[in-house]
């Protein structure tokens, strides 16, 4: 449950910033959008992101068009990492099988760029 409302809050700050911060727009401009999504393996919970210039929506679930996918094992490793969602975090999680990262790794090192705005 816990990571559940971490992630429909992380959709809240993701539109926050949006309206409110103008480096986070021109990062996401940049980018040209970026469709992205966090679950855990079971896919028990699941929520996917889709980030344009103009528009930020949300939803439940991995739609199979995503750009970019982070699978967690559990929810107590998806809490924990992303309550410190550091390079580092992600790197160590990765080596401790704790995270999959499912697309390309270009995607995710511009996911962490925007998400500095937050």
């Amino acid at each position: 449950m816990k990571l559940k409302l971490t992630l429909w809050l992380l959709g809240l700050l993701l539109k926050r910033a949006l309206r409110r911060k103008p480096r986070f727009r021109e990062q996401l401009e940049r980018m040209r959008g970026l469709d992205w999504g966090i679950a855990t393996e079971d896919l028990g919970t699941a929520r996917h992101y889709r980030m344009t210039p103009t528009s930020i929506t949300t939803g439940k679930g991995l739609p199979i068009d995503l750009d970019l996918e982070l699978r967690f094992r559990n929810d107590d490793a998806a809490l924990r990492i992303l309550k410190k969602p550091t390079q580092q975090a992600f790197l160590d999680g990765m080596i401790n099988g704790e995270v999959r990262l499912v697309g390309d790794s270009a995607d995710m090192n511009k996911l962490q760029k925007l998400l500095k705005y937050l």
